[in-house]
């Protein structure tokens, strides 16, 4: 009988913890939770005034799932209906909790059948914290290689290569730069509203190239410097009517005459002659261009254009040259934006240039 009693009071053991009062509580809870998480449908959203301006969204979100889940209020416990995503659908943010965003969707990207929802920050990225992390810097729509464009090529590889840098390195490499510095003339002033190149008692007015009509007349030139190894002095122009800005190079001797101009703010190798600006397209991702001055014929030669689709230019001031074919850039990803209270995080990047890519 000893060697039984130990069998027998762990088989009574387990058959009173079998029926602990605790268990039964757990299961009773676990089925009221199944029983409270209802299917629920569009109709349980609030309704509420549809996006019509992009400009009021204070941040949008992305999501690189196949689904995710709307909730009825900002609560892991709240009412949820999984959503398939679509190509074509906008996640406007409009506020942020601890763990959700709140939203306003527009279902079927019809404006007047818009609902507030509230999505997780797990399932999302939101607009200014967006980064290069899995973007492939390489791709891009379209380039020119000196007089060759190519729609078809698709990759950056055939110029050579791209990739992304720490801030820290390109700090230090700012004081390898060998573009120049434009540097102020004190010869150039503005009078009467008027830009002029005076010397003794000679005056000439630098009058911006293009006659562009605007409704009120004004057109606006801002002086940059002097570009010491083309002799040109640089203006940003730009007008009520004209989306994109550009950058003028004039002589000012013997008389006032336009030279040349870029897209962007222009870096200048001089012992080159070249001129390479960055700068966002306003239809897909950056430019990147490079050409050569021909001082003797007062043009410019197209070396190099690339279309990059998946990153904006920052500050395409504080772009710059460490070697013939090394540039540096300060980006943001496409949809990279800042929103109240919220900076978007800078990135960096370096492009180097094939070895006589451009000879």
């Amino acid at each position: 009988m000893k060697t039984l009693y130990p069998f027998l009071l762990s088989s009574m053991l387990i058959s009173f913890l079998g029926c602990n009062p605790k268990n039964k509580t757990t299961e009773k809870k676990q089925h009221q939770a199944e029983v409270t998480q209802k299917i629920i449908t569009f109709d349980q959203f609030k309704k509420i005034k549809g996006v019509d301006n992009i400009q009021d969204v204070p941040f949008q979100l992305f999501t690189k799932l196949d689904s995710i889940h709307f909730f009825v209020a900002p609560s892991k416990d709240a009412d949820r209906l999984k959503v398939a995503c679509k190509k074509l659908d906008n996640y406007y943010g409009f506020e942020e909790f601890d763990d959700f965003y709140a939203i306003h969707f527009s279902i079927n990207n019809n404006i007047s059948n818009s609902i507030e929802a509230f999505v997780l920050k797990s399932e999302f990225t939101a607009s200014f914290d967006m980064t290069l992390k899995g973007v492939n810097l390489d791709e891009i729509r379209s380039s020119l290689l000196k007089k060759s464009q190519d729609f078809k090529n698709k990759s950056f590889r055939k110029f050579g290569t791209i990739t992304e840098v720490s801030e820290q390195e390109f700090k230090t490499a700012t004081q390898k730069r060998i573009d120049e510095v434009l540097v102020k003339n004190p010869q150039v002033k503005l009078k009467d509203g008027n830009w002029i190149y005076k010397e003794n008692a000679e005056e000439i007015m630098i009058v911006q190239h293009e006659n562009i009509t605007t409704e009120d007349g004004i057109l606006s030139n801002e002086y940059i410097g002097l570009s010491p190894s083309l002799n040109l002095e640089v203006f940003k122009e730009n007008s009520p009517e004209v989306y994109d800005l550009y950058y003028s190079f004039y002589s000012v001797k013997p008389e006032a005459k336009f030279k040349t101009f870029t897209g962007g703010y222009p870096q200048i190798i001089p012992s080159k002659k070249w001129i390479s600006y960055v700068n966002s397209n306003h239809d897909v991702g950056s430019d990147f261009a490079i050409s050569k001055y021909a001082e003797q014929v007062s043009e410019q030669e197209n070396l190099l254009y690339i279309n990059f689709t998946n990153f904006k230019i920052a500050d395409q001031t504080k772009a710059f040259w460490t070697d013939n074919e090394t540039f540096y850039t300060e980006v943001y990803p496409t949809n990279s934006a800042p929103s109240k209270g919220k900076k978007q995080k800078a990135s960096y990047i370096k492009i180097q240039l094939k070895p006589n890519l451009l000879e």
